[in-house]
């Protein structure tokens, strides 16, 4: 599948029209809904092959924050052999281990963050904290769709290297915000 080809194939599987608020507060009059397309095996699997292009030698594991990126993070994880941890949004209460991070993370290794949609980067940006914290280095944070709403500007001013599969540009998703 050509990038334009998929391109259009995100759009068709997953772009909604009508008044939505999305995760950052700010209201939209299209949602790019991230389970319509990563539910989709085809669809995941071409993800799975352009997120793995941004896997250097020296990325030792992959990141999803839940619950949108897990998908992501195991379809590039199994392109490229290397294992993956889920960041949590908040810690388990009172059960379990307790952690933010599920998987093996060790200190001083390099992960990079996969992502499905990013309007403000707002999640990113908790993700990568809660990784460094853990002792880690994001080598880049990579999302499969820049909604081109400020999340490239806030990500990279958190000292953060930024990458996009794809803008709504590409979709050709111009309706107004």
């Amino acid at each position: 599948m050509t990038d334009a080809e998929l391109a259009q194939a995100l759009r068709a599987a997953a772009l909604l029209e009508g008044d939505f608020t999305l995760r950052s507060g700010r209201k939209s009059k299209y949602y790019l809904d991230k389970y319509l397309f990563e539910t989709q095996p085809a669809l995941l699997r071409e993800l799975g092959r352009r997120f793995a292009r941004y896997v250097t030698p020296d990325v030792d594991r992959i990141a999803g924050a839940e619950l949108g990126a897990i998908a992501l993070a195991a379809a590039t994880a199994l392109e490229t052999g290397k294992p993956f941890v889920i960041v949590r949004n908040a810690k388990k209460a009172g059960y379990g281990t307790g952690k933010l991070v599920e998987g093996r993370l060790e200190k001083g290794e390099r992960v990079l963050l996969v992502e499905d949609v990013a309007t403000t980067g707002g999640q990113v940006i908790e993700a990568c904290k809660v990784l460094q914290d853990a002792g880690v280095t994001v080598s880049a944070v990579v999302v499969t769709v820049d909604r081109q709403e400020g999340a490239r500007e806030a990500i990279e001013s958190a000292g953060l290297r930024f990458e996009a599969l794809f803008t709504t540009s590409d979709l050709g998703v111009t309706m107004p915000k």
